[in-house]
């Protein structure tokens, strides 16, 4: 993982990022063009995952994270922060 800021500085600058939330639909073309939307304007982003699609959450993120370029910082419970450098 290369990230240029420390995983605490990331963290910490997760605490008032937006929050997009993912439901039982899932992830679509609309749901992956917003997160790079969110990315772009402020490189770091938590996805919340509904807890009944749980089970799935770990191929929805590398979905996400294949297609937006982006790097997993922290994945808690639901809760998932993902990071992309501006520029990139």
């Amino acid at each position: 993982m290369s990230l240029t800021l420390s995983k605490k500085n990331l963290m910490n600058k997760s605490l008032s990022a937006m929050t997009i939330n993912i439901g039982k639909a899932g992830i679509n073309d609309n749901v992956i063009e917003e997160i790079k939307r969110q990315l772009k304007a402020k490189e770091i982003l938590k996805l919340k995952f509904a807890r009944n699609i749980s089970s799935q959450k770990e191929t929805y993120i590398s979905q996400i994270l294949e297609n937006t370029n982006a790097n997993l910082v922290d994945l808690r419970g639901n809760v998932a922060i993902i990071y992309k450098k501006k520029g990139n």
